[in-house]
């Protein structure tokens, strides 16, 4: 027997039966279910009080039964509020169908559900399963008739498919994310044959592994056919007895196909009758209940109530009554007495119950006030039982053996919970995500501890979920892509200059089909310009859309424009290489890296990096090689992973000898850095100290000595580092995290340090000034765009202020077992408006914070905070760059049109840390009051929805803010005329070029290119990429491709994507390889038609002129020159295909005559 079989009660037989467990302290309860599950060879259906206890538990089984590989299924919460106008995740419903799914084949499984999830009536289970849609190769499928049953199964209709619930249909392909599959897939039809099933990445829509067979769930948990329509109508009426005809309600929407948000409050509507998770459970299911279930099932049924009450009287969504939503509370007991079942309190043993023998841990933490820290635990470990130590990660545990070691304590490493119980240590150490220790007593007499980090530290470390590996997303690639332009957007053309860009057409010239971006100039005129030359065209980014000036088409004024500016840019890229110049050649010193040690540290990090991480960490530890010193920017979003970036930075300086500040612009900052650098160096010998207003002039003395005398290794503070005391014996690495917080004196400071240290910046908008030096090269830039695994946008709401929206989403956020900065500017009513928020939701437990409170009351409060014993904190912008909550999700920003978009985009970045829906509510007074500033600033913070946003913010910034404070006056008159795109460009050639030692030429920095007209079909046919933006895209990225690599990467991805190649798409390809050769060899324009054409040679020309006379006189019939630059020839090419081949053997012939060849 072992040690805790004590927890396996004997198994409940009838269903009559029921027995109760009570003082199950900590991890005690989840062992003791996962027991239960060991023995019962069927379902287990856990019914816990609330939603964190839930996906606690969810963590805990996972882990305890991994070994018997049990499978676990969390049927999750909808995240909405009863009679919500909101409707759940789709990834949310994907989990849901997912389970609904599995749940009635299951023979030895755990089902965990709170207690209010099971209340929520569901789909009939016949809807699942006469909905399911199997795929297999070689099935026979007519493609209309498999998209129309993805449309009556709620499935969306999208160009390119990212999240489930969505299909796209190109040609004979199909690319569909089904619900309850962890990827998309994509389906090849052949003549109505399953071809091919193949997984894709939404990212990188590129495909990879074959499979056999797909299963295809419903999108919705109701069916959109047109009978399903026809009877939610039927019902309707009956139910409601009343016609509304107003185009906005429930009715009419539903009518026209079109699902509103909270649509999942009428899905009864939707169906005769509707089931309970009850009907879905197999015959052969035990039952568990985990809390105070009865309570919950009250308090949860008054809230529903009371917000019924509350929302009856709109007559666009009359409501169902509760009981037609909801199971009551008798009901569910009723239907609780058909299973044999278990009900597990964490409370005192009362008469009827059976004692579990499982008690709570006694005070064993670390008491940091005490000389020996550990003295409670040596004391309880002399007392001779087992005992087990649960650490979070690998990390943690080298920590946990360090310090254990101090006080003679050395257990037995174990891989699992199960290896540990079966053997005969005394004293054992696991990796493990179980969150609280427990004693439990042997029925041998003698006590078995579990003991986790919590009860010695006191704080959870968060966990965080291993990172799926992801593609890396270059800057110019963000900057540069046309995929977002729209119709009336100013462009700018190489050529002609800014004008409005009005759509693509698609033209017939004398029976040649081809496309074109229509620009629209000063004056009406209109440019055709053709889609291979839209390397032409870039983005005109300077200030607000609509005040754009536009050029006049054939007008000198554009060419005198570009002229001065291109004059001007030489003259700043001289001036910038200076600047580049005195860095190279400042003495920075080489840091030596043990790869050995390195890895060891870096193998230590407890989750896989994302590529552009590891992109970014490369490119720090090159720059740390070299002998040059290091200026780097790193811009990623808030919690995309920035810090671990500089962890490296830091340990390969301290490894090799060097001193390491990290320079942050608050309080809270420094302190979560600093027990976060504490956590990760615990088991290297480093000393880690911290200099912030928490420590006391005395220890702050003591810090600067240490400094000075080289023992502090890594120094974390705010500008107190920044202070003439503050001396280090060799300090070799400075990290600046969110530089845009620091003020001009501090800066100033910060500028003096980078003589001769490597430098590391980390921020999460940059500003647009840093933004600038890195795109111009005088600062490296990486980006980290890819988010963690799981982390979904935020969802912005720009609200006018109104309170019942405030409850609604505090509600929200309290009820799923989350928490809620509430954010108040202003300290002298911060007091007033958090007694109002308490009265407005009484079951919210409120906190302030702000920069004026003492030191010690805020890092109390903050910590309060962090350990959820508080859920709403009513704070200063004190928290924009505070300490990381994963379970704050809403964030509600009042007076949110006082704050610049970098600050907003920074606020909104402290919420959605997890894998939860994440909201911010921007609340604003009447629009006519706010600024147009403000406005466009709200605007743009709420079209971003988008993860890895923050640099895209930093541009538009730009555009907002106009490019005067980024570059000067004398410079933003030149952006303004030209636009920010084209001069950040030609600026990098310039520079690129200075860097070469050659003089930057005219024609290089205004790219000029050879122009190729062929006369052939030579575009992406509409049939085959549809959609406009896509197309547009496309070709852009056509047109930048340079090489016969790069342009068959890109012929591998269309053919994925969108099919086999069409004529007119291998034609574009072909004549932009031929373009860029030709560009090499200085040619400026080449034409051919069916009897010939000619080539225009530019004045700086590769090609040997002996050559070309040669031709002229070799071959006179065919060769002759027209004018001085232009030879002609008479060749006939009748076909596309002959055309392209002549095309081909001409580059090639110049190419063997090259000058210096």
């Amino acid at each position: 027997m072992n040690s805790f079989s004590v927890l396996t009660p004997p198994a409940v037989k009838s269903a009559k039966l029921a027995q109760t467990l009570c003082t199950l302290g900590g991890a005690a309860q989840a062992l003791t279910i996962a027991n239960i599950a060991k023995q019962h060879l069927g379902v287990t259906l856990v019914v816990t009080a609330d939603t964190p206890n839930a996906i606690s538990l969810e963590t805990e089984l996972s882990y305890l039964l991994s070994e018997q590989s049990i499978p676990i299924w969390l049927f999750p919460d909808r995240e909405t509020l009863p009679y919500d106008s909101f409707s759940p995740h789709q990834d949310l419903v994907s989990q849901r169908l997912e389970a609904l799914s599995r749940i009635p084949q299951a023979q030895h499984a755990v089902v965990i559900v709170p207690i209010t999830t099971l209340m929520v009536r569901l789909p009939p289970q016949s809807f699942l399963t006469g909905n399911v849609l199997m795929l297999e190769k070689g099935d026979k499928y007519r493609l209309m008739d498999v998209r129309e049953q993805l449309i009556n199964t709620g499935y969306h209709v999208v160009e390119q498919v990212y999240e489930h619930g969505e299909f796209a249909v190109r040609g004979s392909i199909i690319d569909i994310f089904p619900m309850g599959s962890s990827q998309p897939f994509r389906i090849e039809l052949f003549d109505d044959e399953v071809e091919t099933i193949r997984h894709f990445d939404p990212e990188t829509q590129r495909s990879s592994k074959e499979i056999n067979a797909i299963r295809l769930l419903p999108a919705k948990e109701f069916p959109t056919d047109d009978a399903a329509i026809e009877g939610f109508r039927q019902r309707y009426r009956r139910r409601f007895e009343v016609l509304v005809k107003e185009p906005g309600s429930i009715y009419q929407m539903v009518s026209k196909k079109t699902m509103p948000a909270g649509i999942e409050n009428y899905l009864p509507l939707f169906f005769d009758e509707t089931s309970t998770l009850f009907d879905y459970l197999p015959s052969n299911t035990q039952l568990i209940t985990l809390g105070d279930i009865e309570a919950a099932t009250h308090s949860h049924l008054h809230e529903v109530e009371v917000r019924y009450e509350d929302r009856r009287v709109d007559p666009l969504r009359p409501l169902l009554t509760p009981q037609e939503l909801y199971l009551l509370t008798e009901q569910i007991f009723s239907a609780f007495k058909g299973y044999p079942r278990f009900g597990l309190k964490d409370e005192a043993y009362t008469g009827t119950a059976a004692h579990a023998k499982a008690s709570k841990l006694p005070e064993i933490g670390a008491n940091h006030k005490l000389k020996q820290p550990l003295a409670e635990l040596e004391k309880y470990a002399a007392l001779g039982d087992r005992m087990l130590f649960s650490a979070e990660s690998e990390g943690r545990r080298e920590a946990l053996l360090e310090l254990l070691s101090k006080i003679n304590i050395k257990p037995k490493l174990f891989n699992h919970f199960d290896e540990f119980v079966a053997s005969k240590a005394k004293v054992g150490l696991i990796v493990s995500p179980l969150a609280q220790g427990c004693i439990i007593e042997k029925k041998t007499g003698g006590k078995f501890s579990l003991i986790c980090e919590t009860e010695l530290f006191g704080q959870r470390i968060s966990q965080r979920r291993r990172r799926d590996k992801q593609r890396q997303i270059s800057s110019d690639a963000l900057v540069k892509n046309l995929a977002e332009l729209k119709v009336g957007q100013p462009i700018v053309h190489l050529d002609h200059g800014v004008a409005r860009y009005q759509g693509l057409e698609t033209l017939d010239t004398g029976g040649l089909v081809a496309e074109y971006l229509v620009l629209e100039y000063s004056g009406g005129d209109k440019l055709y310009v053709p889609v291979a030359a839209l390397n032409l065209i870039s983005r005109y980014s300077v200030g607000p859309d609509e005040e754009a000036t536009l050029n006049k088409l054939g007008n000198e004024s554009w060419a005198k424009a570009k002229k001065k500016a291109v004059e001007k840019i030489r003259d700043v890229a001289a001036e910038l290489l200076d600047v580049y110049a005195r860095r190279q050649a400042r003495p920075g010193e080489a840091c030596r890296i043990d790869l050995e040690e390195y890895a060891q540290f870096a193998n230590s990090f407890p989750y896989e990096e994302t590529v552009d991480q590891e992109t970014a960490i490369e490119a720090v530890l090159e720059d740390m090689r070299s002998p040059t010193a290091m200026d780097r920017l790193v811009c990623g979003d808030v919690g995309f992973g920035k810090t671990e970036v500089a962890m490296r930075a830091a340990f390969v300086a301290v490894n090799d000898g060097k001193q390491v500040a990290i320079l942050v612009p608050t309080t809270l900052l420094a302190q979560q850095h600093y027990e976060n650098f504490k956590d990760r160096f615990a088991d290297w010998p480093f000393k880690i100290e911290v200099m912030s207003r928490f420590k006391t002039a005395k220890e702050q003395t003591q810090v600067m000595k240490e400094l000075l005398d080289g023992k502090v290794d890594i120094v974390i503070g705010t500008h107190k580092l920044l202070q003439s005391e503050a001396k280090f014996e060799n300090l070799g690495l400075l990290v600046i995290d969110e530089e845009h917080r620091f003020g001009v004196r501090q800066k100033e400071k910060i500028k003096a340090l980078r003589a001769n240290v490597d430098i590391l910046t980390l921020t999460a908008t940059p500003i647009p000034r840093t933004l600038n030096m890195a795109m111009s090269g005088m600062r490296d830039l990486s980006i980290i765009a890819t988010p963690p695994a799981k982390r979904l946008a935020v969802k912005t709401f720009v609200r006018e202020y109104d309170e019942a929206t405030i409850r609604e989403a505090l509600l929200r956020e309290i009820l799923r077992g989350g928490q809620v900065y509430f954010l108040h500017n202003s300290v002298e009513t911060i007091e007033k408006r958090a007694a109002e928020i308490s009265e407005l939701l009484p079951e919210a437990r409120v906190v302030t914070a702000h920069g004026q409170m003492r030191e010690r009351e805020l890092e109390r409060v903050m910590s309060d905070f962090y350990h959820q014993r508080f859920n709403v904190l009513v704070c200063t912008t004190i928290i924009e760059t505070g300490i990381d909550v994963p379970s704050a999700n809403t964030i509600v920003i009042e007076r949110a049109d006082n704050f610049g978009l970098a600050q907003l985009h920074q606020l909104r970045g402290r919420v959605g840390r997890s894998h939860h829906q994440a909201y911010a509510y921007l609340m604003t007074p009447h629009p006519k009051s706010m600024t147009k500033d403000a406005r466009k600033r709200l605007e743009a913070i709420g079209a971003l929805e988008d993860l890895g946003a923050g640099f895209m913010l930093a541009t538009q910034d730009l555009e907002i803010r106009g490019a005067g404070e980024l570059l000067g006056d004398e410079q933003s008159g030149h952006i303004s005329k030209i636009g920010f795109t084209l001069y950040m460009e030609m600026l990098e050639d310039a520079v690129k070029s200075l860097k070469q030692g050659k003089e930057p030429s005219l024609n290089q920095m205004l790219r000029h290119q050879c122009e190729v007209e062929l006369r052939i079909p030579a575009l992406l046919p509409e049939d085959y990429v549809g959609d406009v933006n896509i197309r547009l895209s496309l070709y852009k990225r056509i047109a930048n491709c340079e090489t016969a690599k790069a342009l068959d990467e890109m012929k591998v991805e269309l053919i994925d994507r969108f099919g086999m190649l069409p004529d007119a798409t291998k034609n574009l390809m072909e004549m932009t390889l031929y373009k860029h050769l030709a560009t090499q060899l200085g040619l400026r324009k080449i034409e051919m038609h069916a009897k010939g054409g000619s080539i225009e040679f530019g004045e700086n020309n590769k090609v040997d002129p002996t050559f070309i006379i040669g031709l002229l006189q070799s071959q006179p019939q065919v060769y002759r020159m027209d004018g001085p630059n232009k030879l002609k020839f008479a060749m006939p090419s009748e076909t596309a295909k002959d055309r392209l081949a002549l095309l081909k053997l001409l580059i090639e012939q110049l190419f063997q005559h090259r000058l210096g060849e």
